[in-house]
Formats: C-alpha cells, structure tokens, sequence
C-alpha cells in the first residue's frame, strides 16, 4: 500500500454510513483493532487532553515542553490543517508518507484479520498508536477527537488526563447543559490519573472530581496565570503552579487565552514528573510552541490571519485578539466558511465590526453554503458582502481589494483556515 492507497482506504472508512455504525457510542471496535496489535497504546506512558476549546494548542504546549525536557514524544491531533500527516508527530515531525501508509496497511490487515470495520477515526487513530510503539517514543500526548468517554482516544489509561474548559459544542452527541458536555469529557479519567482541570465552574468541577482519578489540580485554586501580557509576537506569562513560579516566560502565540492554556498546560508536565521544571526547560519549552491555523499570521502589508476557531465560544476569542491585539488601522476583511449554525458563527466573529465580508462554503461535506452564510452576514447587519463557492475564490478576491494598511482574518473552521492556509500565501502580492 503507498500514500494514495492509504488516503483511499481512509476514504472508504470515512462516514459512520459507510461502516454501518452509526449511533453506536463505543470503544469496542477500536480496542479489538489494537487487541489484535499487542494493544499498542499501553506501549508508554500518555498524557490525554480533552476539552471544549484550547486542546490542540495545550497538547501542542505539553509536547515542547516534554521535549525540552529530553524525552521523545509522540504527539497525535485532530484534525489536521493540510496534510493527515500532521495528526501523528514524533518530536514535532509529522510521519512521512511512508511510514503513514505503512501504518494504515496494517490496520487494513487488522481489519480483515479481526472482521472489525473501522471508522476513518478510528483507524488514524490506531495507526498512530501502532506508529508510536514502533518508533519507541518515552511518552505520547493524545488529543481527544470529541468529547471523551466513547472518543476513540479513550483506550489508553492516561498517567494524566486534562480538561482546558467546558463550553457548549457536539449539542447533537451531548447535552443540552454544560454538565452534560462535562460528564461526557470527565470519561477519560481512570482511576490512576492525576486530572488537570482548566474549568473554574465549581459545579462542573464536582463533575470531575467525582469521576473517581487519583488526584485533581483545579486553575485557580493549584495553578494559575499570574500575569498575562501583550507581547511583541506573543504574550508574557507569569505561571505559578503548586511548586513554583516561573516569571517572564515568553510564549510566540496571540490571545491572552493562550496564557491560560500555558498554565494548564505547565501543571499537567509538572504532575507528569511529580517535580518542578527547570526554568531553562519551561523557557525553552514554551518558546518553541508553533499552533499552525490557531490565529497564525501569515503575512503584513496586508496583514493575514487565519483562524481555525470551529464554535462559537471559539469564535468569540478569535475576534477579541483580532480587534483588541492588533486593532488594525486600516480596512477589516472577513473571509468566512462554517460547519455550523452561521448566524451564530457571523455574530460570534463580530463580523458586523468588518468593513467588507467574504462568505464561502467550507470544503467539507457538511460545509454550509457560501450563500448561507452570506445571508446570516446580511441579516447582522454587514453592508458589504460577497458569496464565493470556494475559500480559494475568496481569499483571491480578498487579497486583489486589499491595501497594504487593511487586515485580513479567515475564520469559521479549521478546514477553512487549512485552505485559506495554503490560498492566502499562493496569492500574496
């Protein structure tokens, strides 16, 4: 099998209609996979991160700083900007693309081996723990797909298992309160993980605490954010967890939320060696943190940013760095694509603060209609609005009106940034 063939198998597995599982929350499926394997996901230790929002960036955070540490890491997110590869990374390297399709053969022959059809999900994910055996990494940081109890991550028994926040997403699988989104996250706690909850909401930290792990570190309470300030490229953190504080500490991504999730973050590596760190190490650490598609700006003069932001508590954070860490000067350009709701989206974004939108159809099955969300745009009260089939359209359009003074934001979903990604730098002037 090679890299095309391993995208085609993927493909064939890539709606719960295609393997004939739909409604079937479980974790069966993929435990036979990897029973099958010599359950590969015992192979070392794993730190499991879970939540609303801030995961990718707080796995991203406690994978620099394990490596700074000296440790080899094997990272696995979801999902990715451009290229699957990017899902699977060992020391901040995404897998190759034969290692990849070398994996996903394996787990084709699982397949036929054990009868157990699995869901594109679920195979992505057992090849990365196959993946991760093989190449003898010391510890992995698995991000949850959605939500937690029956994600196909949840296989592992998680030395430490992190919650960044609750907020109200995946309505149709959980809910309609917070406690049900939190009671549905809490399920990656086993009885021997030490829990890192980032959620200050005393109730749905009961929720947590009553799931039963060996020890539960609260923000606020056993860590926290002292200081929290703009930086040239990044903010300037001062993080006190329950050993230390370590003043000054510099970190290259925008919004004071990410500040937050350093502090998560920090507790879960210093829980993970029961022992503080080193300064050099958490300087080093968090210096090397890159978030490709989490309010990543790709050029100046038109500014560009794109944002991967998916909900709209996500959304909301996006369009408070965008108008209070920059506050452009010149004309605001949104170039918007959305899975969801898109009034609630367009509001979320401000996109009625905007000078011009530019509304597309995400490139994904489920994407809304570019018109659609033209409609909700003109419905907030946008005056200037345009409907492209395509982010590709609408990043053209976007960067051939815009002045070297105005700014240009991309947002509504990660596939939309993903694409915006690659359309934005290809017509920069």
């Amino acid at each position: 099998m090679d890299f095309a063939a391993a995208l085609a198998y993927l493909d064939e597995h890539a709606s719960y209609d295609k393997t004939g599982r739909i409604d079937d929350p479980s974790t069966d499926s993929i435990a036979t996979l990897c029973s099958a394997m010599g359950d590969p996901q015992h192979a070392q230790p794993v730190i499991h991160v879970t939540g609303t929002n801030g995961k990718g960036s707080t796995v991203q955070m406690i994978s620099r700083l394990l490596m700074a540490q000296g440790l080899t890491v094997g990272t696995y997110t979801s999902p990715h900007l451009e290229r699957i590869n990017e899902r699977l990374k060992r020391n901040g390297d995404p897998i190759s693309d034969e290692e990849f399709a070398e994996q996903i053969a394996a787990i084709a022959a699982v397949e036929i081996l054990t009868g157990v059809r699995p869901t594109y999900f679920e195979a992505v994910t057992a090849a990365a723990f196959r993946w991760f055996a093989d190449v003898a990494v010391d510890i992995t940081v698995v991000e949850v797909g959605m939500l937690g109890r029956w994600d196909a991550t949840n296989i592992v028994d998680a030395q430490v298992a992190v919650v960044t926040n609750i907020a109200l997403d995946h309505t149709e699988f959980a809910g309609p309160e917070l406690t049900d989104i939190a009671r549905e996250k809490a399920g990656i706690i086993k009885p021997d993980s030490a829990v890192i909850v980032g959620q200050i909401d005393p109730d749905l930290v009961q929720i947590f605490r009553e799931e039963g792990g060996a020890a539960t570190l609260v923000s606020g309470d056993d860590f926290e954010t002292l200081d929290n300030s703009l930086a040239i490229g990044g903010r300037s953190l001062d993080l006190r967890t329950p050993t230390t504080i370590y003043s000054d500490i510099f970190l290259p991504l925008h919004g004071a939320h990410q500040g937050e999730n350093a502090s998560v973050a920090l507790a879960a590596v210093e829980t993970f060696f029961a022992a503080p760190l080193a300064e050099d190490v958490v300087r080093e650490g968090f210096a090397n943190v890159t978030m490709p598609g989490r309010f990543e700006v790709l050029g100046v003069q038109p500014l560009t940013i794109i944002d991967g932001a998916h909900n709209p508590p996500g959304a909301d954070v996006c369009a408070s760095v965008f108008f209070g860490d920059f506050d452009p000067d010149g004309r605001r350009i949104l170039i918007v694509g959305t899975l969801r709701d898109p009034d609630e989206m367009v509001a979320a974004l401000r996109a009625d603060e905007f000078d011009v939108v530019h509304a597309c159809t995400a490139p994904s099955p489920r994407g809304v209609p570019g018109t659609d969300v033209a409609g909700a745009a003109r419905r907030l009260g946008c005056d200037e609005v345009y409907v492209h089939d395509s982010v590709d359209a609408a990043c053209r359009a976007a960067l051939r009106s815009a002045d070297a003074e105005d700014a240009i934001l991309a947002a509504g979903s990660i596939y939309v940034a993903g694409a915006a990604r690659s359309a934005l730098r290809r017509y920069a002037p």
